[in-house]
């Protein structure tokens, strides 16, 4: 049973990471598995066996998650691409009072609210034009197995940070929808490349969040608060303000987003 929850959770954190703006981080903290992934990968060594199985169970629901649903996602986000957003968005603002909860502990210090506002301002310049900045790059000359491998670990770090979009990255990089492509083909000369960059970023950077987290744990996770609750301004920027009948749907895909998130974010059904 608690093979198919991480399984199941894996799966979520990968949808999460193929839509612009939105986080895989945000995701895995909503799910309650975000610390254990940072102490599984940062402390691999330390109890192997019980990492890897954990690892193993979240990795293939990731997997799963950006094979499975890479191309029903990318459907969903060409026909259907306020609603998606809209979904996501609600995810979002339905994980941000788990976040609180972490990052104050049942008490709050003004002192601490600053790193909220470094996050927020940290995602909104990150976030700023994406759609100007994806014409920079050309595909075809990305294609360097050197220029790939960067920019894996460029959104590993992005993957790593939670409200950090790996796709937002991707997309400011000019390879979003090459990448999305490549993924739905299979092309694996271009995501082997790809894949090692966050691999290595990862690896290199859990050790370090980690730590941080150990010793500051209140104003990280305020930072993170302000990652988080920042990252829906690029979700929004992706398709902006919708229109006639898609402002009903849209709204009612956020609410859906919403109340899915808090129930499954509930003590109770984590655990």
């Amino acid at each position: 049973m608690k093979f198919l929850v991480n399984y199941l959770k894996g799966i979520a954190v990968g949808i999460a990471v193929l839509v612009p703006g939105a986080s895989g981080g945000t995701m895995a903290i909503i799910l309650g598995i975000y610390d254990d992934l940072l102490h599984s990968i940062g402390s691999f060594f330390e109890n192997w066996k019980k990492h890897f199985l954990f690892l193993l169970q979240v990795g293939l629901g990731g997997l799963t998650g950006l094979l499975v649903f890479s191309g029903v996602l990318s459907s969903a986000l060409k026909h259907f691409p306020f609603e998606t957003q809209f979904l996501f968005m609600g995810v979002i603002c339905g994980g941000i009072p788990v976040l609180y909860k972490k990052s104050t502990e049942g008490k709050v210090e003004l002192k601490n609210l600053i790193f909220v506002i470094i996050g927020l301002i940290i995602v909104i310049l990150l976030g700023k034009d994406p759609a100007a900045t994806e014409t920079l790059a050309n595909p075809e000359g990305m294609a360097s197995l050197l220029l790939l491998f960067i920019a894996g670990i460029v959104m590993a770090v992005a993957l790593v940070l939670p409200g950090i979009s790996g796709s937002l990255m991707l997309l400011i990089l000019g390879l979003f929808h090459i990448t999305v492509s490549a993924i739905e083909t299979r092309n694996i000369t271009f995501l082997m490349p790809l894949g090692l960059g966050v691999l290595v970023g990862t690896l290199a950077t859990t050790r370090i969040i980690e730590a941080l987290l150990k010793k500051y744990p209140n104003k990280m996770y305020m930072l993170i608060l302000g990652f988080v609750t920042g990252s829906l301004i690029p979700v929004f920027q992706v398709v902006g303000l919708p229109s006639g009948i898609k402002i009903l749907t849209s709204l009612i895909a956020f609410v859906v987003g919403f109340i899915v998130i808090r129930f499954i974010s509930k003590k109770d059904v984590l655990d």
